[in-house]
């Protein structure tokens, strides 16, 4: 199989649910059978948002590839599925070269952009209601429960209070709304964008993605709203502290 990473459309038009590419590879991975294409519009699990899921059509023969689940390995996205209107070799159908057409579940996409969007909006308010002493932890941006963590913990008759004073903050920036910046910057230009550094397991020879939601910049692989009046409404609902972290809970309007 082609080791050649597979090209991320997504990363610089994250409102991007159709495309077209070629096929690299069919392969039968774990049981499943895998699309691998020179490009992808489909996001991947990963960085705490759920895979997308849609379909991919052959262009000339209308065999289709429904897409259950997106995964990356060293660069690589294998689209998982199901396959419909074929009656022949799999492999023929979907062989190397051959043009394909992808559409990712528009529904899916905005929900998963709102939960990560959300994620990254807390993480930009907590100076403003006093906690600009929590580090960032890690997100879980899926429907069934998100939430961001952080390293550091608020006082126990606090949190209440803190809680409320996030929801209005956060509630109060998405009232006025503002966009969310992407770009691919050069290692030296993403460490100054990101307060000085950067995470280290980023290689200091790579071209980081940063991700800006208000005055808040990191490095993020993910899709976002474009504005953040797309939110409509972020409710925390818990904040909790265990063992030296502080967790966040949240769902969107």
């Amino acid at each position: 199989m082609d080791s050649i990473p597979t090209e991320l459309d997504y990363f610089t038009e994250m409102s991007k649910l159709r495309s077209e590419s070629t096929v690299v590879s069919f392969v039968e991975d774990d049981s499943r059978c895998a699309l691998v294409l020179a490009s992808t519009t489909f996001h991947p699990q990963g960085g705490g948002q759920p895979a997308d899921t849609g379909f991919i059509e052959v262009a000339d023969s209308g065999a289709k590839f429904v897409v259950e689940d997106v995964r990356s390995r060293d660069g690589i996205v294998f689209h998982y599925c199901f396959i419909e209107n074929v009656t022949g070799d799999c492999r023929l159908e979907f062989s190397k070269g051959k043009e394909v057409r992808l559409q990712v579940d528009k529904a899916r996409r905005q929900l998963n952009s709102r939960l990560h969007s959300a994620g990254h909006l807390i993480d930009a308010c907590l100076k403003n209601v006093g906690l600009g002493h929590l580090e960032p932890g890690k997100g879980y941006h899926f429907p069934d429960g998100p939430f961001v963590e952080y390293k550091g913990v608020i006082p126990q008759n606090e949190l209440q209070s803190k809680q409320m004073e996030l929801e209005i903050e956060v509630n109060k920036i998405i009232s006025r709304g503002g966009h969310v910046a992407v770009a691919i910057l050069s290692y030296e230009e993403a460490s100054k964008q990101c307060g000085g550094s950067l995470p280290h397991y980023i290689a200091k020879d790579s071209t980081p993605r940063i991700v800006t939601v208000g005055n808040h910049s990191c490095p993020c692989g993910g899709t976002h709203v474009i504005d953040l009046k797309e939110l409509i409404s972020i409710k925390v609902t818990q904040i909790r502290v265990k063992k030296g972290m502080t967790k966040v809970s949240y769902t969107v309007g």
